[in-house]
């Protein structure tokens, strides 16, 4: 169980650091999403992968699962929501200034010094 969710995460970190590397926006904020979504499921398994278990300690249970990384999860889900749609209109902005779906500075006759 282990070996398959390192397994997604690398694979999301892999194509999420690919997709931001790419020239157009909207591959770019797919890429921040799918970093996000590796890092979630990271913070995630920190918390042990366990079945069935109390999320918090009681004098009965006999093991608990870690309710912290679960916390942080949420957190972090909340403040990648608002990146994603802060990087959404940042390059819907520039789409409509520009008119165009690219960062790339080359051919821009602005960016020239």
């Amino acid at each position: 169980m282990e070996v398959l969710v390192a397994t997604a995460i690398a694979a999301m970190t892999g194509a999420g650091a690919y997709l931001v590397l790419q020239r157009e926006s909207f591959p770019v904020v797919l890429g921040l999403a799918m970093l996000s979504y590796a890092v979630n499921l990271f913070l995630f398994s920190t918390g042990r992968l366990v079945v069935g278990q109390a999320p918090v300690i009681s004098a009965q249970a006999t093991g608990y699962t870690d309710p912290l990384p679960q916390a942080l999860v949420l957190t972090a889900i909340v403040i990648s929501f608002a990146m994603t749609a802060l990087v959404v209109m940042l390059a819907l902005g520039a789409f409509l200034e520009r008119g165009r779906d690219t960062i790339d500075l080359e051919d821009d006759p602005e960016a020239r010094p």
